[in-house]
């Protein structure tokens, strides 16, 4: 019930299938709805009392909320990507508090709630909520905090989350500090981090209006080279045009087991760095234009 009457009316003479039927599987224990046509509401969906895993993606008209979830209260593996009608409040998967072990909602931008609601879980040991509206901070996060979780992804609205934009470049190294004490504590937790310049700073500049990405490093990433983490920024390429390092950690000591995988893996980086050798954070827009040979356009 409830159907886009666009989509129900484009699709008026095609061949309908009993999606009711399901119900009848009253043993089902995994369910997966992979880029299906359905268009509505389907209760039947959600009311499987053994079911352990339902993976749902790419199905742009099922409409539904997380409060449906209560109908599977066993459910131990949630994976949700890029549906477009999935509405609620992450506080709603409270009711699988016991249960749940890995959570996947991506893509899902009528999501909403604080990440913190899910910091009781026992079972769980990996949440992703990337490009969803969670909200929180990881500031919040004490050591009792999620203690079974060994990978924790979480959207740019949460302060520390991937994708986090920032007003300034100080900005970035205030937030990638906390970061970085964070990580020592729950090692982990936020290993894929990444950030990005707001283009609303006033340290943002188009570096060329016709790229698809900025061509300019307004990403920040952090950098292991052994035991050793730092950061840098770098350009959205697939092969990334790099800044210096900026170390938070001292070099290890050359007798240590680790130092010959730094010096190794030290090598490595900066042979990715070229033309912003000597720059620990992006060039101005005049600097970027000096860098490469653009000045007599300005």
């Amino acid at each position: 019930y409830d159907p886009d009457e666009r989509m129900a009316a484009e699709t008026i003479n095609f061949f309908s299938h009993d999606i009711e039927i399901i119900s009848n599987f009253k043993m089902l224990r995994s369910l997966v709805v992979h880029f299906a046509p359905l268009n509505g509401r389907y209760p039947c969906l959600f009311n499987f009392p053994l079911l352990n895993k339902l993976c749902i993606t790419t199905n742009w008209k099922l409409k539904w909320d997380l409060e449906v979830l209560a109908g599977l209260p066993v459910l131990k593996e949630l994976y949700l990507n890029d549906n477009k009608q999935l509405t609620g409040n992450i506080n709603s998967l409270r009711v699988l508090r016991d249960t749940l072990a890995k959570v996947e909602i991506i893509d899902c931008m009528k999501v909403e709630g604080n990440f913190m609601d899910l910091a009781d879980f026992p079972q769980l040991i990996e949440l992703n909520l990337c490009h969803t509206a969670v909200t929180g901070d990881v500031r919040e996060i004490c050591a009792h905090d999620f203690p079974a979780l060994k990978s924790l992804s979480l959207p740019k609205g949460v302060y520390g989350g991937d994708g986090q934009e920032f007003q300034s470049v100080s900005d970035a190294h205030d937030t990638i500090s906390f970061l970085y004490s964070f990580r020592k504590q729950r090692p982990p937790l936020l290993k894929d981090w990444s950030g990005k310049l707001s283009v609303d700073s006033p340290d943002w500049y188009d570096a060329d209006r016709r790229a698809v990405y900025n061509p300019a490093p307004m990403y920040v990433v952090f950098v292991e080279a052994g035991s050793r983490v730092g950061y840098r920024w770098e350009t959205a390429h697939d092969v990334p045009m790099a800044c210096e390092v900026n170390w938070l950690d001292p070099e290890p000591d050359r007798d240590s087991s680790d130092y010959e995988k730094y010096i190794e893996e030290l090598q490595e980086i900066n042979g990715q760095v070229d033309i912003y050798r000597g720059y620990h954070q992006p060039p101005t827009q005049v600097e970027y234009w000096t860098i490469h040979g653009m000045i007599e356009d300005y």
